[in-house]
């Protein structure tokens, strides 16, 4: 595959998936990326074995594949002085330096812009955060849930108002992988940058600005409104602004998503193509108008057409329709979806056990029509010595770090 970032060093000193599944897109791309982790406990997300239902084996867990594959993994103990004189020499072979560490974490372990450009200064510094390097909220934590999903406005933008309470993101890790694309995207703009200017920047990426981009259509709407619109209850059938908009349930439990935005040129071959001819010269719905006019009676239509066939009897049916739908998806249909799998939504890698291939989804970006080919996630601290000796360490100064309790 295409490896556009060939020659490009990461040192990743992150854990869990926002800053972690930014460092697998750039080992994707070809990066070669050193992830630290500590001699004694990891990254707290190898300790995540019960994700959405499912337990996994430590040996066997899409969660820190996903995040992880493609890199290298050293154990270091930057509390340690040996460790952090060790880190400094790690980040002068380095274009990149990600972190996820809150500030005041990164000045006393000595690991701010400041100290880690002593040793290269012309590194690419990149924080993920959840509320982003400035303001009062610099120093507070967060996740997915809380920073991305809660504090941005998406869980009420979501959110019925007849719910008692806001919905909960029931998908782990949905800001972060966004998020983590973001940030990838503005290392790769700083590389860009320096080779052009020679100028390393700083690229600050946080989970709440990811929110607000992703949602900024209704976000930028509300701000020039001042009205936070909140969704009605779903149920099936159109929308009162345009019937042609909705998600309609089939007979066998599944649902039809119909987004047909502009109708007018749409209104016959729809109605045909649901099995309604007749209203296709009704005067009711002759043009978008009159469509937006009589929108119950059009919705009806479509409800009592759509609940008369299953929902695999209408992907064979709609296939010719003029307008847009989808048939609405599971992940586990997503995974045997032709058209994801024709575009290389999955590939695989063989997991540290020898068994079975794990089947991962690829990021968004391809290059040159070519799927993704990479490694597994590292096992904990697994490259270690590898890394140490390309760096030019000699085995008696391995053997000190190790007793020193600096690296495992």
């Amino acid at each position: 595959m295409t490896r556009v970032m060939q020659g490009v060093r990461v040192l990743e000193l992150a854990q869990f998936m926002f800053a972690p599944s930014a460092g697998a897109l750039l080992a994707d791309w070809g990066a070669d990326v050193i992830k630290i982790e500590h001699p004694v406990h990891a990254d707290g997300q190898r300790g995540f074995l019960r994700w959405g239902g499912s337990t996994y084996d430590p040996d066997r867990n899409p969660l820190v594949e996903g995040a992880n594959r493609g890199k290298r993994s050293i154990g270091l103990d930057i509390a340690t002085p040996e460790g952090r004189a060790l880190l400094l020499e790690l980040a002068a072979t380095a274009d990149v330096f990600l972190t996820n560490f809150l500030p005041a974490v990164r000045q006393k372990l000595q690991i701010d812009v400041e100290h880690i450009r002593a040793a290269k200064p012309q590194i690419i510094y990149a924080r993920a955060s959840a509320y982003g390097d400035k303001g009062s909220d610099r120093e507070r934590g967060g996740f997915d849930g809380t920073a991305f999903w809660s504090n941005s406005g998406i869980a009420h933008a979501l959110s019925p108002a007849e719910l008692d309470a806001p919905l909960t993101s029931s998908i782990g890790g949905f800001g972060d992988m966004i998020s983590g694309m973001n940030l990838a995207g503005g290392i790769a703009a700083a590389l860009f940058h320096r080779s052009q200017t020679g100028e390393a920047t700083e690229v600050d990426v946080s989970l709440m600005s990811s929110a607000w981009w992703a949602s900024s259509a209704s976000l930028n709407a509300a701000v020039y409104s001042g009205q936070a619109v909140r969704p009605a209850m779903p149920r099936s059938g159109g929308s009162s602004a345009n019937p042609f908009i909705g998600q309609f349930k089939t007979s066998d439990g599944g649902a039809i998503s119909l987004f047909i935005m502009q109708p007018g040129p749409h209104i016959r071959n729809t109605f045909e193509h649901v099995g309604r001819p007749d209203l296709a010269g009704d005067p009711r719905f002759t043009d978008a108008f009159a469509l937006f006019e009589n929108w119950e009676a059009a919705s009806q239509a479509l409800v009592e057409a759509f609940a008369s066939r299953p929902l695999d009897a209408w992907r064979s049916r709609l296939q010719t329709l003029s307008g847009q739908w989808a048939a609405v998806q599971s992940f586990v249909d997503l995974a045997k979806d032709p058209q994801a799998l024709a575009n290389d939504m999955l590939f695989e890698v063989q997991p540290p056990d020898g068994g079975e291939a794990l089947r991962l989804a690829r990021g968004p970006v391809q290059f040159n029509g070519e799927p993704v080919a990479t490694t597994r996630a590292p096992q904990p601290w697994e490259h270690t010595e590898q890394v140490l000796q390309e760096l030019g360490l000699s085995w008696d100064r391995i053997g000190s770090l190790k007793a020193k309790g600096a690296i495992p």
